[in-house]
């Protein structure tokens, strides 16, 4: 298993999917990585020389923000939000969606598991 960026990548598998589990890095990031390495995409990522995994690494430490680096600037963003109170920042600290959408229905991923409340009856009429 090579080892880049902190992280194990899957011997197994493609490079180019390889990658993708370096935080920050996507399918459009790895193929711009590989590129830079002169690469190909298809090649598994066991078969890879030292000398090709230390490129990759390389470029990824001096040319990208991944893994602890960027979870700890991401959090940042959000407390900064938090902190000045704005709409944004609200939404974070209340636990629901903050990119506008409906909350009547849906959004059971921030929210959580529903909490039942009891119906109404019906309020029969007195004649």
């Amino acid at each position: 298993m090579p080892r880049v960026a902190g992280v194990d990548i899957p011997a197994g598998k493609r490079i180019d999917v390889a990658l993708r589990y370096i935080y920050g890095v996507g399918p459009a990031r790895a193929m711009e990585i590989l590129k830079k390495a002169d690469i190909a995409p298809d090649v598994r990522a066991n078969k890879l020389s030292e000398e090709e995994v230390s490129r990759i690494a390389a470029i990824i430490e001096n040319d990208y923000v991944v893994e602890g680096q960027l979870r700890r600037q991401v959090a940042q963003n959000i407390s900064r939000l938090r902190e000045i109170r704005c709409y944004r920042g609200l939404r974070h600290i209340r636990g629901l969606p903050v990119r506008g959408q409906r909350t009547r229905t849906n959004a059971r991923t921030r929210k959580g598991p529903r909490k039942t409340v009891a119906g109404k009856k019906g309020v029969k009429e007195m004649r």
